[in-house]
């Protein structure tokens, strides 16, 4: 029986829109400023090799593999990471996770080396493991089925919005280079890193683990959303998938890991190159190897936030014509297609304004997936089966967030050249388009 439902009791009507928009509004603001922090942390390297590269002498492969292997500790550690936050509670694993990402993330400020890169960005992932399949799990303790691809469209937008905030941030404390004897990289590293220290002792006090815990919520509200919940899980066939080897066995798990591994491939491509890759349209090729002027810091940190702003608008768009259509397949299948055109346009492109446009298409179709992506799983499992479903797929799809950014910086150092790279993961984004042609049909329970 539900924790907060007496024997007997049978849930009272309650306004179910006017409830899920409360509770939007109480939860989705904090997570999406949590996941800001989480992001920008993750992602803060593209902008700081814009000196560090040339300042520590790294190479693009090295910076590739540097930026990549975040996500491998990150994938080792994302199951075990979920399981524990089933067993501990939302809020206490996620303070956990966001008080050492915060400690891993400002001690990147003390990087030297190759060696001393990849160490970093490797424990900064294995710190991270687990908060954004923990998030998503956290949603469907709040919101049923036919209501999440909004819910998740709102909060992953701070992946987007990360980049609108994050850019012009990075690009002045670029500019703080040599301020106290310190390089501008080093100040980006110390300024954003604490933040999520702070934030993550917050957790602790803000954060509820489930509605039985939220004294904004009524008693009958209460009844209302577990009877609700409840009844969507039954209805999903999610209440039958419980255990954990219920995730392994689930074919649709597997697919939707390996369509998440090509947007990832993407996703990182965009947040850790972009910056690089438009630095070489301002005075050729060499000016991405080369010391940047302070006017020229600030330009591309400019001109980067215009991906990340359209991206923002059209995830919440996505989502919430998926949710109101109840499809979800030709949605994330769209969306795919986009951004193939986008990487090929700005691997074509020899201008800065048509690259930059370029990849803004990218970005639009890698975050608009978002919402309907990440409705499925959790629609199809539960319990500790969507606690290991939804790490699975982050585990698989971590690999991509290696792949691309190494991929990307290999095949700079061989061809002298971005277009190789840009064609080859156009290439398989065309490729996990047709793969959603295998995703299930049935709409979402009106």
């Amino acid at each position: 029986m539900p924790p907060f439902q007496q024997a007997g009791e049978v849930p009272k009507r309650v306004d179910g829109p006017r409830l899920f928009r409360k509770i939007a509004w109480r939860l989705i603001p904090y997570l999406f400023l949590l996941y800001i922090l989480a992001y920008l942390d993750r992602v803060n390297v593209g902008f700081a090799a814009l000196q560090m590269k040339h300042d520590l002498r790294l190479s693009n492969t090295v910076y590739g593999t540097g930026a990549g292997i975040f996500f491998l500790g990150s994938a080792l550690f994302d199951l075990p990471s979920n399981l524990m936050l089933v067993k501990v509670g939302p809020r206490r694993w996620i303070a956990r996770i966001m008080i050492s990402w915060g400690v891993i993330a400002t001690c990147m400020m003390f990087v030297r080396g190759p060696v001393s890169f990849y160490v970093l960005r490797f424990l900064l992932g294995v710190c991270e493991a687990g908060f954004f399949p923990g998030m998503i799990l956290y949603l469907t303790y709040w919101f049923p089925s036919r209501q999440r691809a909004g819910a998740i469209a709102k909060f992953m937008t701070a992946t987007s919005i990360a980049g609108v905030v994050g850019a012009p941030i990075s690009g002045w404390l670029l500019n703080l280079d040599g301020f106290s004897r310190l390089h501008g990289w080093q100040w980006l590293f110390l300024v954003e890193g604490i933040p999520s220290f702070v934030m993550g002792f917050s957790v602790l006090y803000l954060l509820k683990d489930k509605p039985d815990d939220a004294n904004w919520l009524t008693h009958e509200e209460k009844l209302w959303l577990d009877a609700e919940l409840e009844q969507d899980q039954q209805a999903s066939g999610a209440a039958e998938k419980h255990n954990l080897i219920d995730a392994f066995r689930e074919p649709m798990i597997w697919l939707l890991a390996a369509i998440c591994f090509v947007d990832q491939v993407g996703v990182y491509t965009v947040n850790l190159w972009m910056p690089l890759i438009l630095t070489s349209f301002l005075h050729g090729t060499a000016a991405a190897s080369s010391t940047l002027s302070a006017a020229d810091t600030s330009r591309i940190a400019t001109y980067s936030t215009i991906p990340y702003f359209a991206a923002a608008i059209f995830t919440v768009a996505v989502g919430y014509s998926s949710d109101r259509s109840g499809e979800r397949r030709w949605h994330i299948a769209g969306c795919l297609i986009l951004s193939a055109i986008g990487f090929a346009w700005a691997g074509t492109t020899h201008s800065l304004v048509a690259a930059l446009m370029g990849f803004t298409l990218a970005a639009v179709g890698y975050w608009s997936i978002m919402g309907p992506f990440w409705a499925l799983p959790t629609s199809m499992l539960g319990g500790r089966a969507a606690a290991g479903g939804v790490a699975i797929i982050m585990m698989i799809s971590g690999a991509g967030g290696f792949v691309g950014p190494y991929l990307t910086g290999r095949l700079r150092d061989l061809t002298h050249g971005f277009s190789g790279g840009l064609y080859t993961i156009a290439a398989l984004t065309l490729v996990a388009a047709a793969m959603c042609a295998l995703l299930p049909r049935r709409p979402v329970r009106e």
